[in-house]
Formats: C-alpha cells, structure tokens, sequence
C-alpha cells in the first residue's frame, strides 16, 4: 500500500523501553479534494530512512497496516491501527530526473527564413 503527498511533520526519533525499541513519526498530506493528514510511522532501523527528507517535499511513502489488540486494566479490549512505513521516495527529485537539461539560450538559432505560405503542411 502506498500513501502519496507532502511531508507536513517529521519528528524525531524517540527510544521507548529497556529493550531501546525506536519509533519516528511523519505526517504525509494527500493532495485531493478533500487533503488527509496520514500519520506514518518508521520503527527500529528504518527511523533513519527519514534523515533525508524535509517538511514540504512531495514523497511516495510505502507502508504496512499494523493492527494490535490491548486489555485495559478493567478487562476491556481496546484495538490499534498503525501505518508503518518500510520504504520512502521522493518524487520532488524522481520529475526532476525525468526532464532531460534544457540547451543554453545561445544553442539556438532564430528564423529568420520562415515563410507561413510555403511550411503549410496541413491536409486541410
């Protein structure tokens, strides 16, 4: 699954436990009608998949649905759904690419020869 849009938040990573459990969080904006603020989460070592990246670029961020069930203390069952993040790309930087570089100003040659009556190859 894949979630696209602008990065709105990157936080930092923090360390939960004794066992040094890490976790980052961003927020991906979706650009529709109606935007959506996607919390994403990257845990353990793909927290540093996120050092690149800065609030504003345009990114693909593919994820896996994570649901978890918790007993609270009165014996109740409470349910969780997470998104986490495994891979990141960004799209800012894959259009760029795509465009071949534009010759200098100077790499061309005007006109000046042009005649509209004699270029007239339309079949109409």
């Amino acid at each position: 699954m894949e979630v696209q849009g602008k990065i709105k938040m990157i936080d930092e990573t923090k360390t939960y436990g004794s066992n040094g459990f890490q976790k980052r969080e961003m927020v991906v904006t979706t650009e529709e009608q109606y935007p959506q603020h996607i919390l994403i989460e990257f845990t353990q070592d793909k927290t540093s998949m996120l050092d690149p990246f800065k609030v504003g670029q345009n990114v693909k961020v593919s994820v896996n649905l994570r649901g978890r069930e918790w007993i609270n203390p009165q014996g109740e069952a409470k349910y969780f759904l997470s998104l986490n993040g495994w891979r990141i790309e960004n799209l800012d930087q894959a259009a760029s690419q795509d465009m071949p570089p534009m010759p200098p100003e100077d790499a061309f040659e005007p006109a000046n020869d042009l005649n509209e009556e004699d270029h007239d190859d339309l079949p109409f």
